[in-house]
């Protein structure tokens, strides 16, 4: 896919999160990895509704930006995890309210439903709380992320990490309704948990879920 091509389906991508109720307004953030380090990124504090491809920011392998637009105030977190984490193909930060009233309280998700195991083990961790926009929060997301596809940030929202921008949404959607059944399941009581060895064999199963890419 061309560079512009690129910039299109990121576009693309970030306005489904509006549509899809993960953002409102400008909040949230996208990007997908390019070759050579580098990453485009949406930019700061302008609604995608109104934005055009050309809005999307290019930080390059020693974090600086290119275009005209400022990138996102949370660059740094998608920075780091693309340099960390070789198998993130995209990824995408979110506001959706049931996902942030549940990292309102910094809480992890625990294993009370086995689709949580699709995020890689038998739960969602949540990153500690630190001022958006800093490296304290970047650092306290990749921990969060360790082994796992998803986290909640303190008191913020949530991110995902996906093989591709389709992979990353079909994520960032999961974890927001599974958010909302645990909310709802807590309203009547204490779910109850899978243990250790049935969340471990959900997560093997996982393994060849869905259906075969090329």
């Amino acid at each position: 896919m061309s560079g512009s091509g690129r910039a299109e389906r990121l576009l693309e991508t970030a306005r489904e999160m509006n549509l899809q109720g993960l953002n409102r307004g400008t909040a949230g953030n996208a990007s997908v990895r390019l070759a050579d380090g580098a990453m485009l990124i949406t930019p700061s504090g302008l609604r995608f509704d109104r934005c055009e491809p050309g809005d999307m920011v290019v930080i390059d392998a020693d974090g600086h930006a290119e275009g005209a637009r400022k990138a996102s105030s949370e660059w740094r977190i998608h920075f780091d995890i693309y340099r960390a984490r070789p198998d993130a193909g995209a990824i995408l930060h979110a506001h959706p309210p049931y996902a942030t009233a549940l990292a309102c309280h910094r809480r992890p998700i625990p294993p009370f439903h086995y689709m949580i195991a699709r995020f890689g083990g038998a739960d969602v961790r949540c990153a500690a709380y630190h001022t958006f926009g800093t490296q304290a929060l970047s650092d306290a997301t990749l921990d969060a992320l360790r082994d796992r596809s998803a986290c909640l940030l303190a008191n913020h929202g949530m991110v995902v990490v996906g093989r591709d921008l389709d992979h990353g949404l079909a994520l960032a959607i999961e974890l927001e309704a599974l958010c909302q059944h645990y909310l709802l399941s807590r309203q009547i009581g204490r779910p109850v948990l899978l243990d250790g060895t049935e969340m471990n064999e959900v997560v093997a199963r996982f393994g060849s879920y869905g259906q075969a890419r090329d």
